[in-house]
């Protein structure tokens, strides 16, 4: 008996065991395999695919994603699938392909206890992939893909052929896919969740310069617009991407969607839900579809009959259209609704406005209204009507934007999060409007895009993401994320995925081997791009537009500001130069496209102007190398060219001509540079320029004796000093040093008139440990050639005294303390606050946000010390003085309307200043706001003795987020970028510092 017992045991746990690991196997997902075995599923083998079988009942979405699936195969292999009906006789290796309750097979799988697909059921577009032993009782495998709905079919279609090795990108940005002869897919199931988001897609705006043109040159060539071919083109992108909403392309330049029959045939026919943007209510194109000549003022209030036909007659039209409706009004295009005064008065005729087009929805559409999708986007002017009591029906999706620059304006509190018809946002990734356009390249950072859109995530903003992509190109990885994010936001829950994921996007590109290097490049070039965006180099505006002006960088302090982001870009050049050569042919086009062209046209937009910059500063110093600066100006403006011709007439055998506009609106930004050409006292023959000496009162004051930065142990690491030519004349220049402490990284050198030899940079540096550990140093750099001696002073500061030798925070340099947030000395949390750290986010890379992202304050502003959340920093003061702290936040916007911007800032002990900066509307700091990303605030304190301190920084209200700061004892000088941090430990400089001649 007890022997019986035993293997009974023993059975049941072999059963249980055997259970796991067949568990184990259906859950295992379905991955494209290195090579044969008998437990693969063969989709090709010995140059034999599988044939596909689509029920014919099925949607037509459903077949449209078999066939581009079965090119794809054909792509990879060079053999297609055949595709074959439900009803004929299975294959012994099928694909099954179909929508549960559509399709015979997947309903017969789903019955014969199929519990991966009957889960499906109910659900919104989701879809399972799954390798099955003996189909409907028959011999052999089935690979199987079933969806919920039709999308959802379709999306598990597509990821099938990325997981065979197709991006989405494929066709839009020539990711060619790599040849196999045969692929192999392992068994198991993937079974995907619904969407985060349930509508997600993109807005096609300002196509004047891109999409129009070049669709109407290589697409739609007999409507020469952007037509169904175009189109059938962008819903299969969507598809790929998970996406299922087109705002389609509206300007001016562009027919109205619905002007082609063929258009919304093809939205149909790819299952893309049509909406229409903030301004265009009932799917109407008011641009190209509304004729004030003919149909008189745009006003529910003077033309009411009219506007009423208008939209009544369209909502008749595509009332079998699965279609989005824009409600509300606004003018005709991207303006005030006309016939309202006061937002007030705004308020009650849209009350009308909205309940006549649900009537229109419930007579052409559905009866029960609350059926159809519709949104009302409070965009612009229209929050504030929205703010006056506005009521909207609660079916109806209220969708906030951004404020054009990637900053959200609002989001909902309690109320507005139960309503039913839930809430969405309106995000771009390129604009057209004030206080300047960026309609070029991709520049929005991951970071910025992140935080914002997981803090709408955060309070529940989840019916409707659209993102403003302008032409598509060349916003591709802006698109991805975006788009990646609506549909999953698990894998973002913390902000150090966002490199994993570009890494992994890249990997689909190009490859494991290149992969990490492009992203460390992409991720430095939206770092440029956030600090100052290409298209804002000329600090120029527009609406109205305003002349270019020279930068804001500083040519002469902090290693020369300029210079250092020159490098940047040079570093970056260089690089993508050098990869262009090692990525696989097949991937050059995309290497082009996705890398290159953005990050060498950002450089040279950035040589452009702070060339400029040089070239007039360095005159006004009686430098020769002037004139250099100039025709290096002019050689980047002709780089844009020759690039953007490129683009336009080779990459890809032409297949993009038309798509590339190195110029936009024309905008002052993207004209060729004018630089004067110097007149120069060529009585002197050369000089000394040392960091720090912004005099452009020429050299006369040389021979009294120049002065560098005091050197300290921390912060800057070495300072430099120019050696120049003042007229067309060879100079041998020799430097000596008085102290053995004092090191130059040359010691002579020849200038000559030929352009780049005209000046020389030197890096000094001073050897700490010949100096006495405490205490200060003078010595002289003596600079001599062709009869003239320069005399330079160096003063280096050890640590006065053992505590500052010691000392772990932050010290005074010259004048100023230079912190980022993320790099606090003590952090004090509360139950219910704190500051989060953010990866990625920032001028500095990292920052910190108030938490949790709520409707309401975190802290009361009058129980700061005592209730809310704080960071503190320590620093060392050497000066006596009363400083100025300033605070760079991101230029965020209320949480909702029972927040503002607000935190506390402290010294020592001292009282707490509240500072808000929160701005209203499109005023002018505001303006400077976006175009730096940056909200700066000021905080003056009382008189410090040089010593140990503390500043504190507390938390009031959510989503605030730090990101520098600094604090002014006399010292600071004016700087665009962030001021390297002043603490230690001393980053060492090389010891043997090279010296730069010509372009820096």
């Amino acid at each position: 008996m007890k022997k019986l017992v035993a293997c009974t045991n023993l059975l049941l746990l072999i059963l249980l065991h055997c259970q796991a690991v067949a568990q184990a196997i259906s859950s295992a997902p379905v991955t494209l395999a290195a090579g044969y075995s008998p437990d693969l599923f063969p989709l090709v083998h010995q140059h034999q695919p599988a044939p596909f079988y689509v029920d014919d009942k099925d949607a037509e979405v459903v077949r449209v994603a078999a066939e581009a699936l079965a090119r794809d195969v054909a792509t990879i292999t060079g053999a297609q699938p055949a595709l074959q009906p439900a009803t004929g006789q299975l294959a012994q290796y099928p694909v099954l392909i179909g929508t549960l309750g559509h399709s015979r097979l997947i309903d017969q799988l789903a019955a014969g206890g199929a519990s991966n697909i009957q889960q499906l059921k109910g659900q919104w577009e989701t879809f399972c992939i799954s390798v099955v032993d003996r189909p409907l009782g028959q011999p052999g495998k089935a690979l199987v893909v079933a969806g919920s709905d039709r999308r959802g079919t379709a999306y598990g279609v597509f990821e099938l052929a990325r997981r065979l090795g197709v991006s989405p990108w494929a066709w839009w940005a020539d990711v060619t896919p790599h040849h196999q002869d045969n692929l192999y897919l392992t068994a198991g199931t993937s079974l995907s969740q619904p969407p985060t988001v349930k509508y997600r897609g993109i807005f096609l705006n300002d196509e004047d310069w891109g999409l129009q043109p070049w669709a109407a040159r290589n697409m739609d060539t007999d409507i020469k617009d952007i037509g169904p071919n175009t189109y059938a083109r962008i819903f299969e992108l969507l598809l790929r991407l998970k996406a299922n909403l087109i705002w389609p392309a509206m300007h001016s330049s562009t027919r109205a969607f619905f002007h082609y029959p063929g258009n919304p045939k093809m939205a149909e026919r790819y299952a893309i839900l049509v909406g229409t943007s903030h301004a265009e209510p009932m799917l109407r194109n008011n641009v190209d579809e509304w004729n004030e000549k003919t149909m008189g003022p745009f006003d529910y209030v003077r033309n009411k009959a009219a506007v009423h036909q208008y939209w009544d007659q369209r909502a008749k039209e595509a009332g079998p259209l699965e279609a989005i409706y824009s409600l509300g009004m606004r003018g005709v295009h991207d303006s005030g609704m006309e016939g309202a005064k006061t937002p007030q008065e705004a308020a009650r005729i849209l009350t009308s406005v909205i309940a006549d087009q649900r009537d229109m929805l419930r007579r052409h559409v559905n009866p029960d209204v609350t059926q159809v999708p519709q949104v009302f986007t409070t965009y612009k002017e229209v929050l504030e009507v929205y703010d006056q009591g506005l009521k909207l029906p609660d079916d109806v999706t209220l969708v906030w934007p951004e404020d054009n620059y990637g900053y959200i304006s609002r989001l909902s509190n309690a109320d507005e999060q139960r309503r039913v018809g839930g809430s969405g946002v309106y995000y771009h990734a390129s604009y057209w409007g004030r206080p300047h356009d960026y309609l070029w390249l991709g520049t929005i950072h991951p970071g910025l895009v992140w935080e914002e859109m997981m803090k709408a995530h955060a309070l529940k903003t989840d019916r409707l993401w659209v993102l403003n992509v302008g032409d598509i190109k060349p916003l591709e990885y802006n698109v991805q994320q975006f788009l990646d994010m609506a549909y999953d936001a698990r894998p973002f829950a913390q902000s150090n995925y966002l490199p994993q994921h570009l890494q992994q996007w890249l990997q689909e590109a190009f490859g494991a081997p290149h992969a990490a290097a492009i992203r460390d490049i992409l991720w430095a070039y939206y770092d440029l791009a956030f600090e100052r965006r290409p298209e804002f180099m000329g600090w120029s505006q527009t609406e109205p537009t305003t002349p270019t002006h020279r930068t804001q960088y500083n040519h002469f302090y902090y290693g020369d500001e300029a210079q250092r982001r020159l490098d940047r870009y040079a570093a970056l050049v260089q690089q993508v130069k050098q990869l262009r050569t090692q990525v696989p042919s097949d991937r050059a086009d995309a290497f082009y496209e996705l890398v290159y062209y953005p990050v060498v046209c950002a450089a040279l937009m950035n040589q452009k102007f702070l060339y400029l910059d040089k070239s007039y500063l360095y005159a006004k110093q009686n430098r020769a190398s002037a004139a250099d600066y100039a025709l290096w100006a002019e050689q980047a403006y002709a780089g844009i060219e020759a690039e953007t011709q490129y683009y336009n007439t080779q990459l890809a055998g032409g297949k993009w001509q038309g798509m590339m506009s190195m110029k936009p609106r024309n905008l002052p930004v993207f004209q060729a540079p004018t630089a004067l050409r110097p007149s120069l006292d060529t009585t002197q023959v050369w000089g000394v320029a040392p960091e720090g000496w912004a005099d452009t009162t020429m050299t006369a004051k040389a021979d009294q004796g120049l002065r560098l930065p005091t050197c300290y142990p921390w912060g800057t690491a070495s300072y430099f000093v120019d050696v120049f030519l003042s007229r067309r004349q060879a100079v041998h220049w020799k430097a000596t040093a008085s102290a053995k402490w004092l090191v130059l990284s040359a010691k002579q050198g020849t200038l000559t008139a030929a352009v780049g030899q005209q000046q020389q940079r030197l890096q000094v540096r001073i050897d700490w440990s010949r100096l006495p550990k405490h205490g200060e140093q003078t010595a002289y750099l003596t600079f001599a050639g062709a009869g003239r001696k320069f005399r330079v002073v160096v003063r280096a500061m050890a640590a006065p005294s053992q505590e500052l030798a010691d000392y772990p925070g932050y010290i005074e340099t010259n004048g100023y303390v230079a912190m980022a947030a993320a790099g606090y000395s003590h952090k004090a949390d509360q139950p219910t606050s704190h500051w989060g750290l953010l990866e990625g986010v920032g001028r500095a890379g990292r920052a910190l946000q108030a938490q949790p992202l709520q409707e309401g304050p975190l802290a009361v502003p009058e129980k700061l010390p005592a209730q809310a959340a704080a960071v503190e920093y320590d620093f060392y003061s050497l000066t006596q003085a009363a400083p100025v702290v300033t605070v760079a936040t991101l230029p965020t916007h209320p949480i909702t309307r029972l927040t503002s911007m607000r935190y506390g800032v402290a010294l020592d002990d001292g009282p707490v200043q509240v500072v808000d900066f929160k701005t209203v509307g499109r005023s002018e700091e505001w303006k400077q706001n976006v175009l730096r990303n940056s909200a700066l605030r000021q905080v003056k304190g009382p008189v410090l003795a040089p010593g140990r301190h503390t500043l504190k920084l507390y938390l009031i209200d959510p989503g605030v987020v730090l990101d520098r700061i600094t604090i002014d004892l006399g010292g600071l000088q004016p700087a665009y970028g962030s001021i390297p941090e002043t603490r230690k430990p001393l980053v060492e400089a090389p010891d043997a510092l090279p010296a730069k001649v010509g372009k820096y």
